[in-house]
């Protein structure tokens, strides 16, 4: 398994929050804590952006996805507006989730909780070229629903 390094800073008021880290040798993403100051309440429907307190230093050539997680979905209808979320190798801003409440009930984000998870990935960069035809294939035009329900 390929490993890189990536750097890591903590918001200064943040250094009581975990650095991210893989629960399980099979574990494809790394969780994100909740970098509140103190219990915060989403009403359902709800959007907030909620902190977590880390900054983060990519290679060029790697990205982060931010992802919910599954439990705080199912259980209560948490998810992420932008989901995923696409860190890019050249940002050094603060990281941040776009959280959503789908659920019925409100919601309360706690500081330190594993809110959402984030996945490395490398890029590939394309190369576009304009052509007057693209190559046919069997489903050609096909769109949404094309092949059946």
């Amino acid at each position: 398994m390929k490993k890189i390094k990536i750097k890591i800073k903590r918001k200064h008021n943040a250094k009581d929050l975990a650095i991210p880290a893989y629960a399980t040798p099979g574990s494809s993403g790394v969780d994100l804590y909740a970098d509140v100051e103190c219990d915060e309440p989403i009403a359902p429907g709800e959007i907030k952006l909620v902190s977590c307190g880390i900054y983060i230093e990519l290679p060029q050539g790697y990205e982060a996805e931010v992802r919910p997680r599954s439990g705080l979905a199912i259980k209560h209808g948490i998810s992420l507006v932008n989901s995923p979320g696409t860190i890019d190798s050249d940002y050094r801003g603060l990281i941040n989730l776009i959280v959503i409440n789908h659920g019925k009930e409100s919601y309360v984000v706690k500081r330190g909780q594993r809110l959402a998870q984030m996945v490395i990935k490398e890029v590939a960069r394309a190369e576009f070229v304009e052509v007057e035809e693209l190559d046919e294939t069997e489903r050609a035009h096909g769109g949404f629903g094309h092949t059946g329900v």
